[in-house]
């Protein structure tokens, strides 16, 4: 029978998966798609996906594909996978690819935003979806600290250590090219923007932690090249929690 491979774009609310990978402690984004594709299909796959998304972080358009003998088109597997799919977790988008595509591997470039909420009170249908912090923050020196991460640089005191990573694998390289990287006061948000070639584990959730030094006043905006330099996770701010992540687009 003919081997089909199938991409997917997914939308999904992460607030109680333990991440896009497949964990032996709970549900998973993987898990419950393969299911659900198993479902449909009758086949057992394990879809692959273009990131990693941590436990309690979302996407607006994760990339994912698998292979398939089922002459099912693509675009009737979506609304055959959302039927079969929790609520939390969209199918918005399938399509054929050649056998060579592979989420990861042929993607150019991901985007991800970062959600703060600035207001006294936040809304109980808003907290899964942003950081809430009502603190005084200077904010114009946060969007220059921003901006200074635009470039091609070894982002390792960004990077949290992989428990999953193996010691017994090669060692690869931290360096990262970063296209964009902006902020903007959005109602009563404070909005982050980062758009690059590829991100470390934890790596956009720590630079917002070390955004909110600078909006603190505990660090300057030039503090942030010297912490590239520094090359040591120390050197940098705490990891912002997981719910004001979204994992917005990738490109290939």
């Amino acid at each position: 029978m003919l081997l089909r491979h199938i991409k997917l774009i997914l939308s999904y609310d992460g607030t109680d998966f333990l991440g896009w990978q497949v964990q032996p402690t709970g549900p998973t984004i993987q898990g419950v798609l393969a299911t659900a594709i198993g479902r449909i299909t009758g086949e057992n796959v394990l879809p692959q996906g273009s990131g990693r998304t941590d436990a309690g972080v979302h996407a607006l358009g994760q990339v994912a594909s698998f292979a398939t003998t089922s002459p099912i088109p693509a675009s009737n597997l979506v609304d055959a996978l959302n039927d079969v799919l929790p609520v939390a977790i969209r199918v918005l988008a399938a399509s054929e690819v050649p056998a060579e595509f592979h989420p990861r591997k042929s993607a150019r470039a991901k985007t991800y935003r970062y959600r703060i909420f600035r207001g006294g009170i936040c809304s109980p249908f808003l907290a899964r979806y942003v950081w809430h912090y009502p603190y005084p923050l200077n904010e114009e020196a946060i969007c220059c600290a921003a901006g200074r991460v635009v470039g091609k640089h070894d982002f390792t005191s960004f990077a949290a250590v992989d428990s999953e990573r193996k010691q017994s694998d090669e060692p690869r390289s931290n360096v990262r090219t970063i296209f964009s990287s902006q902020c903007w006061h959005q109602e009563d948000e404070l909005v982050y923007e980062v758009c690059g070639s590829g991100f470390l584990h934890h790596m956009v959730r720590n630079l917002v932690g070390t955004f909110i030094l600078v909006g603190k006043e505990t660090l300057k905006p030039q503090d942030i090249g010297r912490i590239l330099e520094a090359r040591n996770r120390s050197a940098s701010g705490a990891t912002a929690p997981a719910q004001g992540l979204f994992l917005v687009n990738v490109e290939y």
